[in-house]
């Protein structure tokens, strides 16, 4: 592709509220470090971007027993990209070579419909790039349309958060919508595993991971493709 650094761009929400409730939320703090956690031992830069630029909200910063999140959120080049994501509008496209959307609630409320990232998305695919998405993560990837008027999924296989996910972590009432419906009506198909369990869907540079026991793992995948 025409990119000319090995850079990955990720893609946050700036919605900091779990749908129209007053529940703080925005990107799910472990599906995000630990997917950086990976990219900097492979030693590939990154850039964190938003809809509206600016400081980005995370919550599960309090997740016990994690230090690969301890340790990245206490990261000085993390937080400072966090807190002062930049602009999507305003990206050069052509120093990325992946894009990565790490899951979260909010998502669901901007980037899940947001027809100008979208558009950036689908420019960076068609020139090769690698797409990855965890969680609630590939709900971006529901408005890519491609330029031969195609979805970018609608002939692969994904995954994402299951609908048995959503029922046990108590957020079936309160998302703006099922990803798991959503995904089985766009996707060429929907494939996932038991709850909470680690599970990842690759079909060549479209990876996606069904929760945050996967981020991991999806952003492991990304590192290998790109270096394929």
């Amino acid at each position: 592709m025409s990119s000319t650094s090995n850079k990955i761009l990720v893609l946050v929400t700036n919605h900091a509220t779990l749908g129209e409730t007053d529940e703080a939320n925005g990107t799910y703090a472990p599906e995000i470090t630990h997917a950086i956690d990976v990219f900097n031992k492979a030693g590939l830069e990154y850039d964190i971007a938003s809809i509206k630029g600016g400081s980005a909200p995370l919550y599960g910063t309090d997740a016990e027993g994690d230090d690969v999140n301890a340790a990245i959120l206490k990261d000085k080049t993390f937080s400072t990209k966090i807190e002062n994501t930049l602009l999507a509008s305003s990206l050069e496209l052509g120093q990325y070579n992946a894009v990565f959307y790490p899951g979260g609630f909010g998502l669901l409320t901007d980037l899940a419909s947001n027809e100008d990232v979208a558009k950036q998305t689908a420019s960076l695919y068609e020139s090769g790039a690698v797409v990855g998405a965890v969680c609630h993560g590939p709900a971006g990837l529901l408005p890519i349309k491609l330029s031969n008027g195609k979805l970018l999924i609608e002939d692969i296989e994904v995954t994402g958060f299951t609908r048995e996910e959503e029922v046990e972590f108590g957020t079936i009432d309160k998302i703006p919508y099922v990803l798991e419906e959503s995904l089985t009506r766009t996707a060429g198909r929907y494939v996932k595993t038991a709850p909470w369990s680690e599970f990842v869907s690759k079909q060549d540079r479209v990876i996606t991971g069904q929760n945050p026991a996967s981020a991991h793992a999806v952003a492991v995948a990304m590192v290998e493709r790109l270096n394929a």
